[in-house]
């Protein structure tokens, strides 16, 4: 192979951002949060559909993939549009595990499942998942209890969680690690102290840095970041400087959503977008 094709090749490895990609695919679309995207739910859609769907699924004989949305927060944080349960009743959460676990057998029945499903992909979502964390870990431990009692994880799998870096512990993430997740998703948004205090979520770059340790620590495969930005307060710039703190973290993946304008937000009426391909132009 000639210096020029070798040259060539290597410095496609090296690309790690493609203008092209971003104006192509900035456009408006489905939030993310659900699956299917909100635009394809609809009225007519009823219990003997989802009935249906169950029995298709089961006749494929494949792993399934498993979300769990756990909807509790404590506090709220303004830019959120997510389903969520602003509390600090455990009460709650309780009883809604409870809910899970009834919901888990239902499936499993509507399936005709004469043994555990196999699972190959788990996501616990919200939300903050780590809400359960408290009284020793009993509604984590109990929860992964039920979901065990009717599927089984395969070895190799997927199993994330959402983390708020404010609200764990080191032995939160050894528990996590035990009950068989591999992967986490760490919420930041924006480092800057000023954006922070404008929605509501203060969070220390300590916080988010010892996550991670932990995480490698107890044998996690994959750390994700989550960041947000057209936030109020946040200049690219500013932004940028959240983006190298992340970068020395050293994720595994990092995701970057744009501020979402959503009536029954905080933030619906007070945010100023920025164009995406020029903030990633900046941080590039």
């Amino acid at each position: 192979m000639s210096s020029v094709a070798n040259n060539q090749i290597a410095d496609e490895k090296e690309v790690l951002f493609h203008p092209e990609l971003s104006q192509k695919f900035d456009i408006n679309g489905p939030r993310y949060t659900s699956y299917p995207s909100a635009d394809r739910f609809h009225n007519a859609f009823c219990e003997a559909d989802y009935l249906g769907a169950l029995e298709r699924v089961a006749k494929t004989n494949e792993p399934l993939s498993l979300y769990f949305h756990l909807p509790f927060c404590p506090n709220i944080c303004y830019y959120c549009g997510c389903n969520k349960i602003i509390t600090k009743d455990h009460g709650r959460s309780a009883k809604y595990i409870k809910y899970l676990a009834k919901e888990m057998a239902m499936v499993c029945s509507a399936m005709g499942a004469q043994k555990k499903i196999p699972v190959t992909q788990l996501h616990w979502g919200g939300g903050t998942p780590t809400f359960l964390s408290h009284l020793s870990h009993e509604e984590m431990t109990e929860l992964m209890h039920h979901t065990r009692e009717h599927f089984e994880l395969l070895p190799g799998g997927e199993y994330s969680i959402e983390i708020d870096p404010r609200r764990v512990t080191e032995q939160d993430i050894a528990l996590l690690a035990e009950l068989g997740f591999n992967r986490i998703s760490l919420g930041v948004q924006d480092f800057n102290l000023a954006v922070q205090e404008a929605v509501h979520r203060v969070q220390t770059i300590e916080e988010t840095q010892a996550v991670m340790d932990w995480s490698r620590k107890y044998g996690f495969k994959s750390r994700s970041v989550d960041l947000i930005y057209g936030l109020p307060k946040q200049t690219p710039e500013t932004f940028k400087e959240t983006v190298d703190v992340v970068l020395a973290m050293n994720p595994d993946r990092l995701s970057v959503y744009i501020t979402t304008r959503i009536c029954h937000t905080s933030l619906s009426r007070s945010v100023v977008l920025l164009k995406p391909i020029f903030l990633l132009q900046q941080i590039s």
